[in-house]
């Protein structure tokens, strides 16, 4: 089973960086459209309790978070490649500056610029998932400190394209195109009135066409139920072995908990089944799925012994 298919919303930045991804690859992906905010009835089944988005389903692998989604694509789908400078570390990297730092920024900008119409379910959702107060009035006060933070982030994006360059690494798009552009995609998309800071940059403006212009491959439409029924139909394809190295002592079989170390830190419980320096996999069972490997990076995630 090699069939793509994206859980994921159209306005979902960290969704456009992995449709980015699927586009330099011009692979066929099915689109799977979950909600933005909870309950996400038919998601939840598939991940135990992970409930951001994208997530990447393959049979009954699942995919959670871009970081881990874009990895995957690349090492099932090799050519052409999302590294086309080499520098596949660097690249990797790369991507909790942009989902981090840059997005940090990016939120205040947008919803600080949104101020009171925010929908309140939408404000609701997001205090639950993030932890903290939703609070429109603080944002807005936040817009002028992170404009500047903002615009210094874009500086070094444009500054890589000053060689006159067309995509960040050379001649050619790759991940660091994608994981750059989403953030500017998504203020766009979002808040189109913030537009300004991005505008700012011609060469980022010319860019950012460049990087539209790759595309998101052939997409095509899933429903919900499909996605479930794929899953339960299907065989995890996931080798059982802990890898050196493991600082906690880590064994297939143990029964863990995992977790975002950040916002939607909902614990996902289930039994180790791989594990190595970049990626953990658990095995877990739902009516809706039947057994399903659910994998997440280890960078930005906590592991927990039951």
């Amino acid at each position: 089973m090699t069939q793509i298919i994206l859980h994921q919303y159209d306005n979902s930045p960290f969704s456009e960086k992995v449709r980015v991804c699927l586009g330099i690859k011009g692979l066929a992906w099915s689109a799977v459209d979950q909600p933005v905010i909870m309950p996400k009835p038919e998601l939840i089944p598939l991940t135990g309790g992970y409930r951001r988005i994208p997530v990447m389903q393959i049979g009954a692998d699942i995919y959670c978070d871009s970081q881990l989604i874009v990895r995957e694509l690349e090492r099932r789908f090799p050519t052409p490649t999302l590294y086309p400078a080499g520098d596949v570390g660097l690249a990797q990297a790369l991507q909790m500056w942009t989902d981090r730092g840059v997005f940090g920024a990016t939120v205040a900008v947008i919803f600080g610029g949104l101020a009171g119409s925010v929908p309140e379910a939408f404000a609701k959702d997001r205090e639950a998932m993030s932890g903290r107060p939703f609070d429109p009035a603080a944002m807005a006060a936040a817009v002028p400190i992170m404009s500047e933070q903002l615009r210094a982030h874009l500086s070094w994006i444009d500054e890589q394209l000053s060689d006159g360059r067309a995509f960040l690494t050379g001649d050619k798009p790759g991940l660091v195109d994608a994981t750059c552009f989403y953030n500017p995609w998504f203020i766009r998309n979002a808040n189109p009135k913030a537009s300004g800071a991005i505008d700012a940059f011609e060469r980022i403006v010319a860019w950012e066409g460049r990087v539209r212009a790759v595309g998101h491959g052939q997409r095509s439409s899933m429903t919900r139920q499909a996605a479930l029924e794929i899953a339960h139909d299907s065989i995890g394809d996931t080798d059982f072995v802990v890898g050196p190295g493991e600082p906690n002592g880590l064994a297939v079989g143990d029964k863990v908990k995992v977790m975002a170390d950040d916002y939607g830190r909902d614990p996902i419980s289930g039994e180790i089944v791989f594990a190595s320096a970049g990626e953990i996999v658990i095995r877990r069972k739902s009516d809706e799925t039947g057994e399903v490997m659910v994998h997440f990076p280890r960078v930005g995630f906590i592991v927990i012994k039951d």
